[in-house]
Parts: structure tokens; C-alpha cells; sequence
């Protein structure tokens, strides 16, 4: 059975920081692309930051680009969200997901498994 389960959310003042870490089990988890997407209150779920089954390739939402970085560790079945220069509008459930194959994936379909989702709520 195949879980990833997020940690690391919490509340923040804006201009702080957050790491999330989502650790997969059940998986294979170097053969995966991992993705993070978030979805407000009244919003839609949209994609934030995308890592490749290697780590070398990577791709980011505009309005996350130099803030956020996506990394993993292969070895440990984690993949991490580094968040600096927090903003309110990044307020939101944070969820990783995985996607089979070695290319990135930047659509909600582009992902198979889910996990449950991290709040982080950044104050002004």
C-alpha cells in the first residue's frame, strides 16, 4: 500500500520560512517523479514545484520561482519543499504526489498517489 505522508507545515510570519518533507512508503520511491501542489480555501489545486526520479531535473509556478526549492533523497524515500520568503498568498493545504517514470510532471492528472496534505498558513 502506497503512502506519502507531509509533514512540516505550521504558521509563519510573511518573509519566514517552512521545510515540508513527504515520506513515501510502499513504493519504489527512485523510480517516481514527486510533485507538491497546494489548494486554498475556495481555489482550485494548483502545481508548485515538480522533481524528476533523479533530482536533476526540476521545474517550479512562477509564483514560487527563487523562493521554493524541491529536493529529495532518494535513500531515505523523501522529497522536500524548502520555503523562504514566505507570503500570505501562500497560504494553503500543501500536498506531495507521485507520478511513475522518470520525466516531470506539472498537471493534477500527470499524478497517481496522493498524500493527505500540511497546512501552512503565512500571517502579514
Amino acid at each position: 500500500q502506497v503512502q506519502l505522508v507531509e509533514s512540516g507545515g505550521g504558521l509563519v510570519q510573511a518573509g519566514g520560512s517552512l521545510r515540508l518533507s513527504c515520506a513515501a512508503s510502499g513504493l519504489t520511491f527512485s523510480r517516481y517523479g514527486m510533485g507538491w501542489f497546494r489548494q486554498a480555501p475556495g481555489q482550485e489545486r494548483e502545481f508548485v514545484a515538480a522533481i524528476n526520479w533523479s533530482g536533476d531535473s526540476t521545474d517550479y509556478a512562477n509564483s514560487v520561482k527563487g523562493r521554493f526549492t524541491i529536493s529529495r533523497d532518494n535513500a531515505k524515500g523523501t522529497v522536500y519543499l524548502q520555503m523562504s520568503s514566505l507570503k500570505p498568498e501562500d497560504t494553503a493545504v500543501y500536498r506531495c504526489a507521485a507520478r511513475f517514470g522518470t520525466s516531470l510532471g506539472v498537471g493534477l492528472t500527470d499524478y497517481y498517489y496522493w498524500g493527505q496534505g500540511t497546512q501552512v498558513t503565512v500571517s502579514s
